[in-house]
């Protein structure tokens, strides 16, 4: 039976992507701190398992942001920077993507090896910063937003010119379109390149949908912060602190 796209199969896939979450959240939720972080430290390697397979039978260098988000993944759960919890949660958006535009995957056998190694790294990606959020290991700090955007323009600034130095080196001889910088491969990224035919330049029509995104996972946060800036407003207001009238006291 194939994966397919838009399938019964597909969908069904990504319904049970969620409940493989859930049930993750409420397995670990009444554990010991330890047994998470074990259980947790397992599974976020899954991702890097993918990455030396795709290596090993392709020659595919670990530079889409999934992989970047897979080789951070343990670093997360180890040390659970909060920068990187922040930073993966919004890489989550795009394992999800990934799993719901699989066009270059539909035809794998589920639960062959390229379905084991393309879905369940996917599924894990996408879900575990929101699992170690739910879990308090990670806060969502809004403060995070600029190192989120910069981390992610730069990270594929970055694989951009990788993609380029692989081409002229080789003479387009290799494939060398990672984060697809250089021209669509994927139907999403497709959308971007019939609006701007400009290839690096036309990723950045996927910033207004990281930025929306950003601002729904933020929103009780950032009115949080609002509600306490006015209350801290109106505090001023009813109890202003007295001014002074510019000279010292006597130190005599």
């Amino acid at each position: 039976m194939k994966w397919g796209s838009f399938t019964s199969v597909h969908i069904t896939s990504l319904v049970a992507a969620a409940g493989i979450l859930a049930a993750l959240y409420m397995l670990l939720r009444k554990r010991s701190d330890r047994v998470q972080t074990a259980v947790l430290g397992v599974l976020s390697f899954s991702g890097i398992a993918a990455i030396v397979y795709n290596f090993v039978t392709a020659g595919t260098l670990p530079l889409q942001l999934c992989s970047l988000n897979a080789l951070l993944l343990p670093v997360l759960v180890f040390t659970r920077s909060q920068l990187i919890g922040n930073l993966l949660m919004a890489w989550g958006l795009g394992a999800a993507a990934a799993l719901v535009y699989n066009v270059g995957v539909a035809d794998a056998p589920v639960f062959g090896i390229t379905f084991n190694l393309y879905y369940f790294p996917h599924v894990l990606e996408c879900g575990i910063p929101w699992v170690m959020i739910a879990l308090g290991k990670v806060r969502k700090d809004p403060r995070f937003i600029p190192s989120t955007v910069g981390i992610t323009v730069s990270a594929y600034t970055l694989v951009y010119f990788v993609n380029v130095v692989l081409e002229r080196a080789f003479g387009g001889a290799v494939y060398c379109n990672y984060m697809y910088s250089l021209w669509p491969t994927t139907s999403l990224a497709q959308h971007f390149w019939d609006l701007l035919p400009c290839r690096y330049w036309y990723m950045y029509l996927a910033l207004p949908i990281l930025t929306l995104f950003l601002a729904a996972v933020y929103a009780p946060q950032l009115a949080r912060s609002r509600r306490l800036r006015k209350m801290g407003e109106m505090v001023d207001r009813l109890l202003p602190l007295p001014k002074s009238n510019g000279q010292r006291g006597d130190a005599q």
